[in-house]
């Protein structure tokens, strides 16, 4: 038996300013939601980082494969955990490709990065009160320029790092992909945190990778130190800009050449 055709029709953009939203409890809950994510995403991440560095054995500890599984894995658990009640954003630049794309209010990105930062300083906090000896030696798992690169190369690590993170968000999460391929399940979280995986095989020899300013800003104000103060625009101006295009990109080249096809049918009638 034929299934009957699903037009498919995009949803209206979010308002920029939209303060009734923080009228409702649910938005309270999504704050709070990104905050708990954030601190569970630095407190495990930044453990791993110092548990790896305090090994004296070349062959000990996890790795840098390791690591970089922490971190993707991280973001394929909290994203599952949180997609339903805030987004499952846990980073400030994907939190600005949505706005730039117009999926959520300026209002609520601003709120969203707030939290998101507060809960990345509480998570890095943790790590320092458990082992503090450690993470004062060991660099504090906060992130900078590496000896041998420099700034404009550690900018633009950060930068195509982003774009893959933030595309990916938009590739895996799109809701046209969904109606077009609805006969083929797939789990949003993974790529991404898959991802971030790669990423960060990539960039951790150039700037530890950050792609995630409240990662960088959460270790650098718990660490504390002048190197990782100098460095940490790059923590902020790279990931925003490969999140900015990254938008642009998916949502007004990719989506909008859809767009001007009509509405799209995921099951057409031939």
């Amino acid at each position: 038996m034929e299934q009957p055709a699903k037009d498919y029709v995009d949803p209206p953009p979010a308002p920029l300013f939209n303060y009734g939203e923080f009228k409702r409890w649910s938005s309270y809950r999504a704050l709070f939601a990104e905050f708990v994510a954030t601190l569970l995403f630095l407190y495990v991440t930044v453990a791993t980082v110092i548990g790896h560095l305090k090994q004296t054995d070349a062959c000990g500890g996890v790795g840098l494969l390791g690591i970089a599984w922490a971190f993707g894995g991280m973001i394929f658990i909290l994203v599952y955990c949180t997609a339903g009640i805030s987004g499952g954003h846990i980073n400030p630049a994907v939190t600005l490709g949505l706005l730039v794309a117009r999926k959520v209010s300026l209002v609520r990105a601003l709120a969203y990065m707030v939290s998101q930062c507060l809960g990345a300083i509480c998570g890095v906090g943790l790590v320092k009160a458990i082992m503090k000896h450690e993470y004062n030696r060991l660099g504090g798992g906060a992130n900078s320029v590496a000896a041998g690169y420099s700034k404009g190369t550690a900018l633009g690590a950060e930068i195509i790092g982003t774009y893959v993170l933030v595309y990916t968000v938009f590739s895996a999460t799109d809701p046209e992909r969904s109606a077009r391929d609805s006969h083929v399940p797939i789990l949003a979280p993974l790529p991404i945190g898959f991802a971030v995986f790669v990423v960060h095989l990539a960039t951790i020899p150039i700037t530890g990778t950050g792609i995630n300013p409240a990662r960088s800003f959460g270790a650098a104000v718990i660490y504390n130190r002048e190197k990782i103060w100098d460095d940490q625009w790059i923590f902020w101006v790279g990931p925003f800009i490969g999140a900015v295009i990254a938008a642009i990109y998916h949502q007004y080249i990719l989506r909008a050449s859809a767009r001007a096809l009509g509405s799209f049918r995921s099951n057409p009638v031939i």
